[in-house]
Parts: C-alpha cells; sequence; structure tokens
C-alpha cells in the first residue's frame, strides 16, 4: 500500500473517531488560507475589532498556521452542533422582561467540553500513526472560520457566521494542527447567501458595514461581551433585553432551518436562564452568580459587566413597580460602571 493510500484511509479513520466522539463533521485543510489574511488585515486597519487587540497580536501566526505551531501541515476542522430543542429563543427576544442570553452559552462552557474531545481524537490519531498534533478551541490565534471553510465545512455568509448548507451556523467549531500530509477536503467556493440580506437587515444595532463586513464596535455581542466600559448611550435602546451574546443574524438566517438539535446533554440549559426574567437575574447578589454561573461562558464577563447589562435591559423592559424597584436597589452599587448604566435605565423610565 502506497504512503498516500495510507494517509488516506487514517483521513477516513479520522472522521469515525471524530463521529463516536460527538462532533458532526469533520474535514481538512492545508494551512493557505488563501484571501483570508489580507481580509483580517483590512478589517484590523479599518479598527473594526474595537477593544478586542488580542485579533492584532501575534503578527502573522493568527493567518498562518504554520508560524503558529511550526511544522504543521494540516488542520482538521470539527464542528458539533449546539442548539438545544425548545429554547424558544424568538419568544423570549419578543418578550422585554425577559433575558435574552445567546444560545450557545446556556449550558456548560463548550471550551471545556470540546477542548477535551479534541485532546482524545489527537491522542489516538498520535497512537496511530505518530505524528505531533495540537487541539485549539477559541484558546490561540487561529482563524477558525477560514479553516472550516477552507475544510469544506461550510460558507462565510454575509453575518460572518459560518453556515452549512446541511446543518445552518448553530454549532462550534475546534481545530488540531498536525504534521501528518493528510489528504485534503475541497473548500467551500460558493457562498450561497444570493440576494438574501435578512440578517444584515433584522441587526438592531446596525453593525454591519455591508454584506460579509462587521464592525464589532456596534455588534451587541462585542458590547455585552468583549466591551468592559461604559456603552453608548446612543446604543443603548437598541439593545433590548439582549444581555449576553446575540443572536439575531442567525434567528433569520433560512438555511438554519436545517439545524438539528443538540444531543450534548451538557448544552442542555442549566438555572432556567432560557427563559429566565430580568428582574430575577439583576437580584442575584455576587455569591449566587458565582454559583449559577459555575462552569458556565457567562463567567467570562463578570459580575459587574453582569449588571451593567441587565440594567440596559431593564431600563428598555416596560416600566413596572418590580422594574423600578429592582433598579432602585443598586443605585448605590459600589462599581461606578453599574451605577451609571442604573441611572440611565431609570432616567429612561422618567422620560
Amino acid at each position: 500500500m502506497s504512503q498516500q493510500q495510507q494517509y488516506t484511509d487514517l483521513a477516513e479513520k479520522i472522521r469515525g473517531w471524530s463521529d463516536e466522539l460527538g462532533f458532526q463533521q469533520l474535514g481538512i485543510s492545508d494551512i493557505d488560507l488563501g484571501e483570508h489574511p489580507a481580509y483580517l488585515q483590512r478589517w484590523l486597519d479599518a479598527g473594526y475589532h474595537g477593544e478586542m487587540d488580542y485579533m492584532a497580536k501575534h503578527g502573522d501566526r493568527r493567518s498562518h498556521p504554520e508560524q503558529l505551531l511550526p511544522g504543521t501541515l494540516r488542520v482538521l476542522s470539527l464542528r458539533m452542533d449546539y442548539l438545544s430543542d425548545g429554547t424558544q429563543p424568538l419568544t423570549v427576544l419578543e418578550s422585554p422582561e425577559k433575558a435574552y442570553i445567546s444560545r450557545y452559552t446556556l449550558g456548560r462552557d463548550y471550551h471545556k467540553l470540546i477542548r477535551k474531545r479534541l485532546a482524545r481524537l489527537a491522542k489516538r490519531i498520535e497512537a496511530e500513526a505518530g505524528g505531533s498534533h495540537r487541539a485549539f478551541v477559541d484558546s490561540a490565534p487561529v482563524l477558525e472560520r477560514a479553516i472550516a471553510e477552507q475544510a469544506g465545512l461550510g460558507w462565510i455568509a454575509k453575518n460572518t457566521m459560518l453556515i452549512n448548507s446541511d446543518a445552518g451556523s448553530w454549532f462550534f467549531l475546534g481545530e488540531i494542527y498536525t504534521d501528518l500530509p493528510l489528504p485534503v477536503d475541497p473548500p467551500q467556493q460558493d457562498k450561497h447567501c444570493g440576494s438574501c440580506r435578512a440578517c444584515l437587515d433584522i441587526c438592531p444595532t446596525d453593525a454591519f458595514v455591508g454584506p460579509f463586513e462587521l464592525d464589532a464596535r456596534r455588534c451587541i455581542s462585542y458590547l455585552t461581551i468583549e466591551h468592559a466600559g461604559s456603552i453608548d448611550e446612543e446604543l443603548r435602546p437598541l439593545m433590548g433585553n439582549r444581555i449576553f451574546g446575540c443572536d439575531d443574524c442567525q434567528l433569520v438566517c433560512p438555511w438554519n432551518k436545517f439545524a438539528r438539535p443538540t444531543t450534548e446533554t451538557d448544552f442542555s440549559p442549566r438555572h432556567q436562564l432560557a427563559d429566565s426574567d430580568l428582574v430575577e437575574l439583576f437580584l442575584w447578589d455576587q455569591a449566587t452568580w458565582e454559583q449559577k454561573t459555575e462552569g458556565s461562558a457567562l463567567r467570562r464577563i463578570g459580575f459587574e459587566r453582569w449588571l451593567r447589562n441587565i440594567a440596559i435591559a431593564l431600563g428598555n423592559a416596560p416600566t413596572s413597580p418590580e422594574v423600578l424597584g429592582a433598579l432602585r436597589s443598586r443605585k448605590d452599587f459600589p462599581s461606578e460602571l453599574v451605577r451609571e448604566h442604573v441611572q440611565w435605565a431609570l432616567d429612561h423610565h422618567q422620560s
């Protein structure tokens, strides 16, 4: 058997192992990411990354896998569905007294789960064929959507999400860098968005400069998660009840009619966070917040930003004694950031 055939057979074994580990698809890319490095540089030059300084760090290592991990010849790109059945995102969005939390973070922190699965896959590959393998899940400078597109897992759409024609976009991505010369999969050449612009038109804050181009500084996901300081008063009323992330551009995407509910129980919502009242969440003390968010990606923003975000949502909620009482209970909170947004919310109800 030729060495080429051996690697072809190995690739098929790896796909089978990835299925056993709960991944829905695996693609193999080479390390030439085509036009994506140039696109990244243009995006950074325009300042669209805002305070995400990590996007501009590391030189070319983000867009050149062989510079991040010398010796890399291929990248395994894997996807895992995460949308839980019955979470009714549209119902929550249309209920202004409820808290909308991006569906990807309702359960256990995906970083931990997927990283463990990828590590197990990497060890199995090493045991079978030797070589060097390293797994990544949002933990290093990796252009994961570009790699996934190169590996044939879908196309980067007008909303800058990766869309798969059989599964929509409700999935996580993870990568394994390897020095094995595995056969590569054909990249996704066509972007099947056509004339549709539903995602561009639905964005509450008009964060899309145009198709395929997002100004993160106006994106609600950026504002509620990445942005550490005061949120622009112009944008606050547009954020509605979204307190962690935003899924609007996925919710309207026609391709998501093909999305399948996840079978991973760890991604199931915890502590009723898929359908909680804003007032209830705002009144959590820090000990409660730490207990309720243990093992969750919500931990990333910290308690202060949690309260900042909910204060804005309460400012946008219908006026009621419960809403006003909750806001007044935080008027003297030690954090100036929280006090500022609480006062804005109270003023918003009185205007």
